[in-house]
């Protein structure tokens, strides 16, 4: 994750200092914002994570008990288009229909009635594909010559076309999101290029109580009250 955030504050302040150019040159794209409606695409990478509810019983007579997280973050891949649509000189309307792909390792370490650590199990490979429908306020500052920086916030509505008992854990399909970044928008000779990094937070818990119905599985939905979805993007928006 700090990889991801470096590198995007790196490429920023170099496609800033090759987008500006010479003060006194002409600017791209001069009549760009002033579009009404204007389309592009988007690709990017993620990283998903739960945010874990443990509520610490016991699975067994013993007293054993686990606890879950997420330790390590697996990168993912996000794919849309892009539609604009230019509400005043500095709030624009952003709709971004698309797939995403990723994978969550929810691992889950047990311990026993005086709290010893007994053994960590294998992780669960929680993957996902994800249909998405990002509805966004893009807020625009002051353009500075060839780049301009924004805010964004909205909801996005997320459908999980992966999701089956094979998990281990039976989650639903369905969950909204609260979404809010910031990025750059770079005008170059024939295109914008934005550079945006965002964190979309689940409203919703996606754990299902039932289970799967295999019986060892349970455990691993009983030791657990909720789970709300995380994610963390960086993309690349063309227009």
């Amino acid at each position: 994750m700090k990889r991801i955030i470096f590198i995007f504050i790196v490429f920023a302040h170099v496609l800033a200092g090759f987008s500006q150019g010479k003060r006194s040159s002409i600017p791209n794209l001069r009549s760009f914002d002033e579009r009404p409606l204007h389309f592009g695409f988007l690709i990017g990478v993620n990283t998903l994570d739960f945010r874990t509810y443990n509520n610490g019983k016991a699975i067994n007579p013993e007293g054993d008990v686990l606890y879950s997280d997420v330790v390590n973050l697996t990168p993912g891949l996000n794919i849309g288009i892009v539609s604009s649509y230019r509400l005043t000189p500095s709030l624009n309307l952003r709709f971004l229909p698309g797939i995403s792909f990723g994978q969550r390792n929810l691992t889950y370490v047990k311990y026993d009635a005086d709290g010893n650590f007994l053994e960590r199990l294998e992780p669960l490979k929680i993957k996902s594909t994800f249909l998405e429908f990002p509805l966004l306020l893009k807020y625009n500052a002051l353009r500075m010559h060839n780049a301009k920086p924004y805010l964004v916030g909205g909801i996005n509505t997320r459908y999980d076309l992966a999701k089956n008992i094979q998990d281990r854990l039976l989650l639903t399909s369905l969950d909204a999101y609260l979404e809010f970044g910031a990025g750059f928008d770079f005008y170059l000779t024939y295109f914008r290029l934005s550079i945006e990094a965002k964190m979309s937070i689940g409203l919703t818990n996606i754990l299902n109580p039932e289970g799967t119905g295999e019986t060892g599985d349970q455990m691993f939905t009983d030791s657990v009250d909720k789970l709300k979805s995380r994610m963390f993007c960086l993309t690349f928006y063309f227009e």
